[in-house]
């Protein structure tokens, strides 16, 4: 039974990273509570992914939270005034969102606090990743001490535990490990500026890496390019 598990939030964004660790999670035999954030993306279409990656592999809850960060700007992500690069750019790139997985670490923490839960998952990358700063190792180190240093449940020593089990892997690696897990990668989307019928741009950072790494696991990709 699902209630007899340890649980875990998992950041469910609806892509190829998250649904695989939403999987892997899974398989570390957690009973797992899915979070995903509406916070103004131009890519809203990974909302459905997400549900539909939630509802396939089992999550016990799926909450989908609307945050809507999309005033702020500085990112190509929520300001379509800002173009979404097509080629690879020096340095931390404008599709880079201010904050945001801090923002969403916090709340995931919040949730799991209040679920009993001392395990959050994250599918932060940082070998085929696009520089964000809020995905390095050091940054999710000092998060998780962050995380026993300003909870209630943490103070009173029920730590907690923050996995980043794709940090180190490629593109392929991540997909082999969904695949041997059974993850339906034609059920998420990666794309940065997809259009309205959900088809890829496929020159992205985020198409881009996701191409290379099917090519390279061996794996058809099941992605419906635009081009």
């Amino acid at each position: 039974m699902a209630d007899d598990k340890p649980k875990a939030v998992v950041l469910l964004s609806g892509g190829l990273d998250s649904a695989t660790t939403l999987a892997l999670a899974c398989d570390d035999n957690f009973s797992c509570y899915a979070l995903t954030f509406d916070y103004g993306q131009r890519h809203r279409i990974e909302l459905e992914a997400a549900k539909r990656v939630a509802q396939r592999l089992g999550a016990a809850d799926h909450r989908v939270v609307k945050l809507d960060i999309s005033w702020m700007g500085g990112s190509a992500l929520t300001d379509k005034s800002i173009a979404v690069p097509t080629t690879p750019t020096e340095g931390i790139p404008v599709t880079y969102v201010p904050a945001r997985n801090t923002v969403f670490l916090s709340i995931a923490l919040g949730w799991a606090e209040v679920l009993g839960a001392h395990d959050l998952y994250i599918g932060a990358n940082a070998v085929d990743y696009s520089g964000y700063p809020d995905c390095r190792p050091e940054y999710m180190r000092a998060f998780e001490q962050l995380a026993n240093l300003g909870t209630r449940a943490g103070v009173l020593g029920e730590r907690f535990r923050l996995h980043t089990p794709l940090m180190h892997m490629c593109k392929a690696e991540i997909i082999r490990a969904g695949a041997r897990l059974g993850v339906d990668y034609g059920l998420t989307i990666s794309c940065y500026d997809p259009d309205d019928a959900g088809r890829a741009c496929g020159v992205c950072d985020s198409c881009r890496f996701r191409a290379q790494g099917f090519a390279a696991a061996g794996v058809p990709d099941p992605t419906p390019y635009r081009c």
